[in-house]
């Protein structure tokens, strides 16, 4: 069995040497060698330090090239591809894709990585022996986070998503690396696993984590949002069907925003005279 070996670096010894490369041994396990993943020529009986892996064709292959993660280490890497009902391939180094897949992943493809994300992985194999990288939990993280204490609310933070579900999300930041929760209230959408992502504290706990919030300030909100109702009427020939007495699950699914964040940016556009409300819908004045 060659599980030992996947997804490790191993000092293997050279069996055969042949014009396309070099037979290697450990053991009773083989791989192969290619010429051009070596920058020196080897000789029979020679010892080289590899990362061994199965191809796509399920052939045991090695490489001089280390890649940035092994078994039982984690290392950010970035995600190359996302496929659907499958999961994403992410970009380990060494010229070696490897999938992570959609049971490691959030149970929405929305929230999936995309192409560019980073994802803090480690390897394992799964029953036939096939290389797959997993995400870290955030236990994984705790070594890396920092007590956060002389920071100002409001100031900016940005960091990568380490986790992500309908209650919120987690982030680390770029450093230093505090721990950072975002309530499904601050934000918008739900940000992608490994997206970087930039908020402003709105709190610091005594733990020295920090609360984090996708939004802007209310009054820089209240603007978006009146934008977004005049440009929502503009769009529909000026009337809607929507006023102060709507359905607030509506709302937030029309346009995005909870019902008193709806009413205020309504007094807004009605204060500039803009639009007026008649039995129970809004028009453009």
């Amino acid at each position: 069995m060659t599980v030992n070996l996947v997804g490790t670096v191993h000092q293997m010894t050279v069996q055969e040497v042949s014009d396309q490369g070099y037979l290697l041994l450990k053991g009773t396990e083989k791989a192969i060698l290619p010429n051009e993943v070596v920058e020196r020529k080897l000789e029979v009986d020679d010892s080289i330090d590899v990362f061994v892996y199965h191809d796509k064709r399920g052939k045991l292959i090695a490489t001089a090239e280390l890649p940035k993660v092994v078994r039982g280490l984690y290392s950010w890497v970035e995600v190359i591809e996302a496929v659907p009902n499958l999961g994403v391939f992410v970009d380990i180094g060494a010229g070696v894709e490897v999938l992570v897949s959609m049971d490691d992943l959030p149970l929405f493809q929305s929230a999936w990585p995309v192409e560019g994300d980073k994802l803090y992985v480690t390897l394992t194999t799964d029953k036939k022996e096939r290389l797959l990288a997993v995400t870290g939990s955030e236990r994984d993280f705790s070594d890396l986070f920092t007590f956060a204490s002389d920071i100002d609310l409001n100031a900016d933070v940005s960091g990568y998503v380490i986790r992500t579900d309908r209650e919120g999300a987690v982030i680390i930041t770029d450093e230093p690396h505090y721990r950072a929760f975002i309530h499904h209230t601050e934000r918008e959408r739900e940000p992608r696993l490994g997206e970087h992502v930039t908020g402003r504290v709105i709190e610091v706990k005594e733990d020295g984590t920090l609360n984090v919030s996708l939004l802007p300030l209310k009054h820089e909100r209240m603007d978006d949002d009146a934008e977004k109702i005049f440009a929502y009427l503009t769009e529909a020939g000026g009337e809607m069907p929507f006023g102060d007495k709507s359905d607030p699950e509506a709302i937030r699914a029309t346009f995005q925003m909870s019902k008193s964040a709806f009413k205020r940016a309504l007094g807004r556009l009605m204060k500039e005279k803009k639009i007026e409300q008649r039995d129970g819908k809004t028009y453009l004045k």
